[in-house]
């Protein structure tokens, strides 16, 4: 496998060397280090690596330079190498460059000089940018293949779940297969399809997903009985939680029922979270938390469902689908939210065969040059909207409401706005979806006018709200009218702590009616429902469980 390359440019040859020695020192093993004093003269480079089929991992490039700055020559080199991670260099924290970089060039860090130690000011910058590159782009791919029609739901939920688990995977439609090892793995006798076709050249005809998660080594079975702390979701309130229970010493285990990254996970784009000026993936996030949750010692077990729970004096006791119980001190139910369905004739026919809910990121490419149709008209579809211009031939955003600005942030309003080829019906719905084998067509009623019309659909994505998954604690959690966990204050009726609550003080701020199980993040009844929200409370609910384990 050749080398990718990280290219280094600098009209300063002191900073150039400089940079050319930090960085073979730390990447020369992975990676093909080449220092360029001259903008043009990169250029020329990068044209040859492209025209090689080279891949440049990471453009590391001083900003002010003459007759090109830094911003300047990434717009040229990104149209040659596209995926390639965009850092600047700047003499002083020159924000007004990196704000033009980021609008221009989806910049995505930029680093001040002199950056001296470089083991922490250099090192973890771009191993962070060369490990987001790396979790999507390989060369020779030696991992896992699925092979499936683009319409068939099963193939769309392997190929959720794999992107989900940040498993790398490659999709292959069954007719015009050239690759040696899929068609030897295959075979000559027909398969059942879709297939999974595992590293070792194994074969999973028509697989559940315990099966592929077995084989592919995800853990769902605990290693120990007993915890300090159960956190149920790997959403950002779960991860966070787990994070800071782990870094304080409590035993922690994460339980996910999917992948981690919860809702926000499936993000094509998160911008307004403090810290990351240049905006990240959902993906990008969930891989991050977890990466760091267990750098700290916590446990994570996924796919494993949580499907019940139960007090046994001062346990409590988690039950899992697999037949496993979990035991502690304490649960912190962090299960995020499901989006809710659309119930419209056609809708569960063609679900996973050209109509998704959420982003559903691993049919971008599938909508290259199609007409996509977007439901919903909050933040999580307007990213979506705006991630799918950039593929799709037309971005068709329904909503019911008479414009964005009511429920969308105004950035990402303004932002649409300027993107040519996103159009927005206002006061409609989609009333009707058609198709044989995959969506054709979808009816849209617009309020309005009272009239319908039937538009040609390749692909349906919708964010029509949310609801949270809580069936398994009925009866024992308190809930309210929607499912969402009660917890604190709003316990409390007439001044009253809520029935069979058997300690002489009032419920935490997020704890729920069984002392020592806590709710946080979107689960819980009257959250904020934003990323940053869910990491605060679950990074605060870690006082709470404190408290309670030492006064319990």
């Amino acid at each position: 496998m050749k080398k990718p390359y990280i290219l280094a440019i600098d009209d300063d040859v002191s900073v150039l060397r400089a940079v050319e020695r930090d960085l073979k020192t730390k990447f020369s093993q992975d990676y093909r280090i080449l220092a360029i004093d001259s903008p043009q003269k990169a250029l020329g480079v990068v044209r040859q690596l492209t025209s090689r089929a080279d891949r440049v991992a990471l453009f590391l490039v001083d900003q002010r330079m003459p007759l090109m700055s830094g911003t300047e020559f990434l717009q040229e080199a990104i149209a040659l190498q596209p995926q390639a991670r965009r850092v600047l260099l700047t003499a002083y924290a020159d924000s007004t460059a990196a704000i033009d970089a980021i609008n221009k060039v989806k910049l995505n860090h930029y680093l001040m000089k002199p950056w001296e130690p470089p083991s922490q000011n250099l090192y973890p910058v771009l191993s962070d940018q060369l490990d987001d590159w790396q979790a999507g782009n390989r060369e020779a791919f030696d991992g896992t293949y699925i092979v499936g029609t683009r319409w068939a739901p099963e193939t769309h939920r392997l190929k959720d779940f794999l992107a989900k688990s940040q498993v790398p995977y490659r999709w292959l439609e069954p007719e015009g297969i050239t690759d040696p090892r899929v068609l030897a793995a295959l075979g000559e006798k027909p398969q059942a399809m879709p297939v999974v076709i595992l590293a070792d050249g194994s074969v999973l005809e028509q697989p559940d997903l315990s099966q592929v998660a077995e084989r592919l080594g995800l853990v769902s079975i605990p290693s120990r009985r007993f915890y300090d702390v159960i956190v149920i979701g790997a959403g950002p309130a779960g991860l966070a939680c787990a994070l800071y229970c782990s870094t304080e010493g409590l035993k922690t285990v994460l339980v996910e029922r999917e992948a981690p990254g919860g809702q926000a996970g499936l993000s094509s784009r998160i911008e307004n979270y403090l810290g990351f000026p240049s905006g990240l993936s959902g993906a990008d996030l969930a891989r991050r938390g977890v990466a760091q949750v267990r750098r700290f010692g916590t446990e994570v077990l996924a796919p494993a469902e949580a499907v019940g729970l139960v007090v046994e004096g001062e346990y409590r006791v988690v039950k899992l689908s697999n037949g496993q119980e979990l035991a502690a001190h304490s649960v912190v139910i962090a299960a995020g939210v499901q989006w809710r369905r659309l119930n419209v004739p056609g809708m569960d026919r063609l679900t996973g065969a050209g109509v998704y809910y959420g982003a559903a990121i691993t049919e971008s490419s599938s909508c290259k040059d199609e007409d996509v149709f977007i439901v919903g008209g909050a933040n999580s579809a307007g990213q979506a909207a705006v991630h799918f211009s950039e593929i799709a031939r037309s971005v068709t955003m329904i909503v019911r409401g008479d414009s964005l600005s009511k429920a969308m942030s105004h950035y990402l309003v303004e932002r649409i706005k300027a993107i040519p080829n996103i159009s927005v019906l206002t006061r409609s719905e989609v009333v009707e979806v058609g198709g044989d084998a995959h969506l054709a067509e979808i009816t849209v009623r617009n309020h309005a006018t009272k009239t319908s019309e039937k538009l040609p659909a390749a692909a349906l994505f919708i964010f029509i709200g949310a609801e949270p998954f809580t069936d398994w604690l009925d009866g024992v959690v308190c809930r309210d009218s929607k499912g969402f966990l009660v917890t604190g204050a709003n316990l409390l009726r007439d001044g009253k702590r809520p029935a069979g609550w058997n300690l002489d003080r009032d419920p935490y701020l997020l704890e729920t009616n069984v002392p020592g199980v806590f709710a946080v993040g979107d689960v819980r009844d009257g959250a904020v429902r934003r990323v940053a929200n869910s990491v605060g409370e679950g990074s605060i609910v870690l006082y709470f469980v404190h408290q309670y384990m030492r006064n319990r």
